[in-house]
């Protein structure tokens, strides 16, 4: 039996953003539905050690509708028609759904709320390549068929969902990993040796809040749009700051202020998009980040706030130093206490590089955070 949402109306909650060590998915359920019950947000997990198919870019693409994909040395293309590859990443997201209902349904439970994540309609385009090896995201054409697919795919993913959760209401997490190169105009040609056209910020605007209406429409009761930066580059790429094969140290620093300055207007953009939330770890955040952060908070926006550190091999901080990552800004910014309940507390990245056991620190520790604010909110 759920508990009713009204007992917990001003809680802080937390949630991880998806991805979990190993390739048990039976284990990977069982700790999201066991650790993360009401009023916590549970999460349908990937498990990216699994191998192709069940890696970020794979997993999304097992969502789009008549645009099969299959992998080449140089990463995923679009192909003519579905073969191995894709089937592998179709079968296993299948799976992870199948396993999530079963878990559930052996224990009990009717979780209030259950998340997934996909990666974003700009950063898929620019990890997929079109059938001559160019990125995607170089086509402008090639960018629209992706994200009406994807929105196509949402559809067919809620109605799954809610066959497995039966009552439970779904979040959609939309990961947007390279969108500061994107923004920025610094991911690699195919080739690598010169960089693709930036995109615009109208479209960036238009292609996030088109795709935040779909999934409402498809059935999802919330929507938050994840700018956590990306684990890996995109062949040269690693994330901002990294810039691109063959640049010089100079160049290296310019790709890093460009990208920080289109972090800065993605951020701005996620805020106008019509997601109920924004998704940012803390550690990147400035006082002009916090600053347009708390006009979203005090406009009614949710922030998904990375707070604990996902790094193998070490332990994360104690949760006075995270609740104070937090409340020294909060405090700074003259935000009300009460309002701490739009915050959701998240590891800062991906916890698929960690132990099993390490995870479980990682969330446990969020989960602290969490219960500590939520007292701190009714001091």
């Amino acid at each position: 039996m759920s508990a009713s949402p009204n007992d917990f109306l001003g809680t802080v909650t937390a949630a991880f953003l998806g991805q979990w060590p190993g390739t048990d998915p039976v284990e990977a359920a069982k700790v999201s539905l066991g650790l993360f019950s009401a009023p916590h947000l549970p999460s349908l997990a990937a498990l990216p050690a699994r191998g192709g198919g069940s890696d970020a870019v794979g997993r999304t693409a097992a969502l789009l509708q008549e645009l099969p994909v299959d992998v080449q040395p140089y990463g995923w293309r679009f192909a003519d028609r579905p073969g191995l590859d894709h089937r592998r990443a179709v079968s296993a997201l299948s799976t992870d759904i199948n396993v999530l209902a079963d878990v559930a349904g052996a224990a009990g439970v009717v979780p209030d709320g259950v998340k997934a994540h996909i990666t974003g309609p700009l950063s898929l385009a620019a990890a997929i390549h079109l059938h001559y090896g160019e990125r995607a995201l170089r086509d402008h054409g090639a960018r629209r068929d992706i994200a009406q697919s994807l929105a196509a795919g949402l559809a067919v993913h809620a109605q799954k969902l809610q066959a497995a959760v039966p009552g439970s209401a779904l979040t959609l997490q939309i990961d947007e990993p390279h969108v500061a190169a994107i923004v920025a105009g610094t991911i690699p040609t195919a080739s690598g040796y010169r960089t693709l056209r930036s995109i615009p910020a109208s479209e960036l605007r238009q292609t996030w809040s088109a795709l935040a209406e779909a999934a409402r429409e498809a059935g999802f009761a919330n929507v938050a749009i994840n700018l956590g930066p990306a684990e890996t580059g995109l062949g040269g790429t690693g994330g901002p700051g990294a810039g691109s094969p063959g640049t010089a140290s100079g160049d290296l620093s310019d790709t890093a202020s460009a990208e920080a300055a289109a972090w800065r207007k993605a951020l701005e953009i996620a805020l106008e998009s019509g997601a109920d939330a924004v998704a940012v770890p803390l550690n990147r955040l400035d006082t002009g980040h916090w600053e347009l952060l708390a006009g979203a908070i005090e406009a009614g926006l949710g922030v998904w706030a990375g707070t604990v550190p996902a790094s193998a091999g070490r332990v994360p901080p104690s949760y006075s130093v995270l609740e104070e990552r937090i409340m020294r800004p909060w405090r700074g910014l003259g935000l009300d206490a009460s309002l701490l309940n739009q915050l959701r507390i998240t590891p800062e990245s991906s916890l698929a590089g960690l132990s099993p056991q390490e995870a479980r620190a990682v969330v446990s520790r969020a989960l602290e955070v969490a219960e500590r604010l939520s007292e701190i909110r009714y001091l």
